[in-house]
């Protein structure tokens, strides 16, 4: 920033001198500061010597250049005429005694810019040009006491200092920015041809807090009201510095100001639960409550920037970037950390971040490297009232500029992950620019979400179970933290964030966002995150170390999936430690497994019996590890056996002789059947089961629809997911509530009694509303009717069974962090893991060993069959070698197949050794007998045995 080429023109040599003996170190202190920790001992000196410099500064060039203000009547201003001209020396000599007395300091206006940007100073071509648009009376200047630093204590010069106080207006309005100002200077530059009065300009504003504040105001009035809620400033003595306790109490009043005054509906893009709902739409449009600063034209705005970059950028690029460089490392950063109540206590602050986002440079190459780290690590001191705001503001943008805004926070942290060093000592997670534009990309995260098409807001949780629904007695395990006796498993809500809670909107609430969710995945940063490190950053909790697992939207579900699997593998050794200590302390049985022993031919009976009495006795232990045993055979459970347990339990639960759920032959999806004769019991254990499933890290093929997993992310199912559970009938609604005729009861003859069949066949009826038969739909009541009819099907009329499958399910995850990370696609992907069967990323992936390698022609005869096969034979290979036929999160190349093998050329078919995904196949002397030895071994696979 001190170099010449650096310097706007018209500041003069000695100025540039001083920035750089004051400020030449500030860059990098501002790339070592942390978030959230303002007196440190690693800051606190930096900040007090910044202070200090930037004080005895303006003394210097009060004494040398003056305030600007020809009624001046400071002894100390050269503007006064009180003085006369000084040396250099002599200048500085007698600013440090300045600085010693706590002297009397001008407000400088129309002067030479200095580095400072706790003051307002407007080169001369500002004040020119305020005098063309402005009246006379906001271009007079009033000398004002400085109010940079609180000097209560400071007596000497070496008296420490704190941190910069954050610059509050006086009563003189304070020129900022207009359209018509940069108008008439970039007209009277491009005459010229001489940009360097525009270059003023733009250094002038965009390196100072309060120019750039008041830039672009709405009106007098606004601004008049923006002054106004300054309580008590204008009836403090102006020749005094307010004390702590003073600052305190402004601050109390200006939160107060703001709670009532900062913000106004705007009303952009609320969509409802079903087109053209009105009442949705309002409720919609409460929670979205596009709230901006009342004061800000942004029109203004963005014309402005349409015109400044019409110009050659050439001609101000440089300057513009490297002013709010200044404003965001030298001034911002440094008040967020030490005075961020007071600072944010000030009206219109969020002004400023939302002029520096409304930039048409904000996605260039320069920028992004420059400016956006400090950008982003200011944004994030913000407190989450601030950042609220900048994300309704956000959520007013189209969604092709929200997604490069997000493609440039994404080119930045891989620019940063791949030039900087990290070791041991210095990771990831301690990467300030990776770290504060994570937390950036949160509020484009809930801004897609806010500005896109809104589900019914999440504001109700699954009711209370009612007393006439079976409850499974649970007992305590003191050493998980578990409830007395009467838990509710059922009736969990689903986790909030805090700055959800501010905008009022849910993750849970996105339909159709303006960025698709999963554009927000960061493949490079999921590849590179030492997940355990991270992970025990997530738990430790403490706040001093950053952890993406806080944010997980940035990561893609193969890696959260890793974070869980953490979790469980640790609470499976916790429970191992607790059972030895019980052996060794209080003579209890070892019993470190949960260990079950059935047989083949009735597995659903005995593993729901098994599972049933731990449940009843003890629910902790289905927080072990599982062990499964099949009885009469030899395998041993490292977990191969387990998943062919899941898989065989999972075709018996489904099967149609249980009827405990209905298939849709549409969908091929399977639902709950509301009329089924199985207890909630038996329902319980199913969820048991699936939450086993996810804690085992085994994939099921089950085939639930989307709104299952959404239900239990705590979600209730709503009129649109019936696009997935019943697309004829969704057709059928959709048919109905675009139908705009005033003949609808006539055409349509639908009443409030909706009909349905059970799985038997028979012919049912509910009424949805009270004497539901007699109640026509209408114009007026058809989106209720939708409503309520999905409501019906998808919640109501399943909600005994559905309420014990949850039971069951959170029995296993309650205290897992399944619900924090996985949203309802991500958890089906986990449970079901993925459709897509890439087997050139399996073979790339793959290992060898035994004297096999990528080259050896039976390992080559045997990819080029692989490759022919279909897929019903490739789903058979998978299930052969690994025990599942599901392809893992994160697809093939995560299975590591290792190929090893098995003795020269016999007639034995290959085997495979599940647990660990090993296929041991023979070097069989032609590729027509492995075909023929592999297609028997895929086709008859069932069972376990010892080699």
């Amino acid at each position: 920033m001190s170099s010449p080429e650096e310097t706007p023109d018209g500041i003069g040599a000695e100025e540039a001198a001083a920035r750089g003996e004051s400020f030449g170190n500030e860059e990098q202190d501002g790339e070592d500061q942390q978030e959230g920790d303002p007196w440190v001992s690693q800051h606190q000196d930096g900040d007090m010597k910044r202070a200090a410099a930037q004080l005895i500064e303006k003394y210097y060039f009060q004494l040398t250049n003056g305030c600007g203000n020809p009624h001046c009547d400071n002894p100390n201003c050269v503007s006064s005429g009180k003085i006369g001209p000084l040396s250099s020396n002599e200048a500085a000599g007698k600013a440090l005694q300045l600085f010693a007395t706590r002297a009397r300091l001008c407000e400088v206006v129309g002067a030479k810019v200095a580095r400072s940007s706790q003051s307002l100073t407007l080169s001369s071509g500002v004040s020119t040009a305020s005098a063309q648009g402005h009246t006379s009376s906001e271009s007079t200047a009033t000398c004002s006491l400085v109010r940079d630093v609180n000097m209560a204590g400071a007596l000497t010069p070496s008296t420490p200092l704190p941190p910069l106080s954050p610059q509050v207006d006086g009563s003189s309005k304070t020129p900022g920015l207009t359209e018509k100002t940069l108008s008439l200077t970039i007209a009277e530059c491009h005459s010229s041809n001489n940009y360097a009065k525009l270059r003023r300009l733009l250094w002038a504003v965009f390196s100072n807090e309060v120019a750039l504040r008041h830039s672009f105001l709405r009106s007098p009035d606004s601004e008049e009201r923006s002054d106004n809620s300054l309580i008590g400033f204008k009836s403090l003595d102006n020749s005094r510095v307010q004390s702590k306790e003073e600052l305190r109490a402004l601050e109390r009043d200006l939160d107060k100001d703001l709670d009532c005054a900062e913000v106004v509906c705007v009303g952009e893009g609320a969509t409802s639960s079903c087109e053209g709902n009105e009442k949705d739409k309002d409720e919609s449009q409460c929670v979205k409550d596009a709230s901006l600063p009342s004061t800000l034209d942004i029109s203004e705005v963005r014309r402005a920037y349409a015109a400044l970059f019409e110009c050659s950028e050439a001609e101000f690029g440089s300057t513009l970037m490297n002013a709010i460089v200044q404003l965001l490392s030298d001034s911002l950063s440094i008040q967020l950390r030490a005075h961020r109540d007071a600072f944010t206590a000030i009206p219109n602050n969020i002004n400023i971040f939302i002029i520096l986002l409304e930039s048409p440079a904000l996605n260039t190459t320069d920028f992004i490297e420059i400016v956006m780290p400090k950008m982003c690590r200011t944004i994030s001191q913000l407190p989450e009232k601030d950042q609220a705001l900048l994300t309704r503001h956000l959520a007013s943008w189209e969604g092709t500029r929200l997604h490069r805004l997000l493609e440039s926070l994404h080119q930045l942290i891989t620019i940063k992950l791949l030039t900087t060093e990290f070791s041991r000592d210095f990771t990831i997670n301690d990467e300030d620019s990776i770290t504060s534009a994570t937390q950036v990309m949160k509020l484009l995260f809930y801004a897609s979400i806010l500005g896109g098409e809104l589900d019914t807001p999440l504001l109700k949780d699954i009711p209370p179970e009612e007393s006439s629904i079976e409850s499974m007695p649970l007992h305590d395990d003191p050493f998980l933290g578990v409830s007395g006796a009467g838990k509710d498993w059922a009736a969990r809500a689903p986790p909030k964030d805090s700055l959800g809670t501010e905008l009022g909107v849910h993750v849970l609430d996105a339909r159709t966002p303006l960025v698709p969710l999963a554009e927000f995945y960061d493949d490079f940063l999921s590849d590179q995150l030492e997940m355990d490190r991270d992970f025990a950053y997530y738990k430790a909790g403490s706040g001093d170390k950053f952890s993406f697992l806080n944010y997980p939207f940035i990561l893609t579900a193969a890696t959260k999936a890793l974070g869980l699997y953490y979790d469980n593998r640790i609470r499976m050794y916790s429970e191992r430690r607790i059972s030895i200590y019980q052996q060794v302390m209080e003579g209890m049985p070892a019993n470190p497994y949960l260990k079950l022993r059935v047989r083949r031919d009735h597995i659903i009976d005995d593993a729901l019996v098994e599972l049933e009495m731990v449940a009843l006795e003890n629910p902790g232990d289905l927080k072990k590890q599982m062990v499964v045993e099949f009885e009469g055979e030899q395998g041993i459970d490292e977990g191969g056996v387990s998943k062919e347990f899941f898989q065989l339990i999972v075709e018996q639960i489904f099967n149609p002789d249980y009827a405990m759920f209905c298939l849709n032959n549409e969908t091929q999806t399977f639902w709950f059947n509301p009329n089924c004769f199985e207890s909630d019991a038996q329902f319980t254990l199913v969820g048991i089961v699936l939450g086993l499933a996810i804690y085992n890290n085994v994939i099921l093929d089950v085939h639930f629809p989307p709104v299952m997993y959404k239900k239990l992310c705590s979600k209730p199912g709503s009129f649109h997911c019936l696009r997935d559970w019943n697309p004829t009938l969704y057709r059928s609604l959709v048919e109905l509530l675009e139908y705009e005729g005033d003949d609808m009861e006539d055409v349509f003859m639908q009443t409030f009694r909706v009909g349905y069949q059970d799985v038997f066949g028979t012919s049912l009826t509910h009424d949805l509303k009270t004497d539901g038969d007699n109640i026509l739909v209408s114009q007026s009541s058809k989106h209720e009717f939708v409503e309520l009819y999905a409501d019906f099907l998808l919640n109501k009329m399943v909600e005994r069974q559905f309420r014990a499958f949850r039971r069951g399910f959170n029995m296993v995850t309650d205290d897992s962090p399944l619900a924090n990370l996985f949203r309802p696609e991500e958890l089906e992907l986990l449970v079901c893991g993925s459709q897509h069967y890439d087997f050139l990323e399996l073979m790339k992936s793959a290992e060898y060993d035994g004297g096999y390698t990528s080259e050896t022609a039976i390992v080559q005869a045997f990819w080029e069959l692989v490759h022919d096969m279909s897929t019903e034979d490739k789903k058979r290979l998978l299930q052969f070698t690994t025990g599942s036929a599901r392809v893992p999160v994160g697809g093939l190349a995560r299975l590591k197949l290792i190929i090893a093998r098995h003795g020269p050329d016999c007639d034995r078919l290959p085997t495979a050794h599940t647990c660990f995904n090993v296929l041991l196949l023979p070097e069989y002397s032609s590729k027509e007998k492995l075909k023929d030895r592999l297609y028997k071994a895929i086709k008859y696979s069932q069972g376990f045995g010892m080699l």
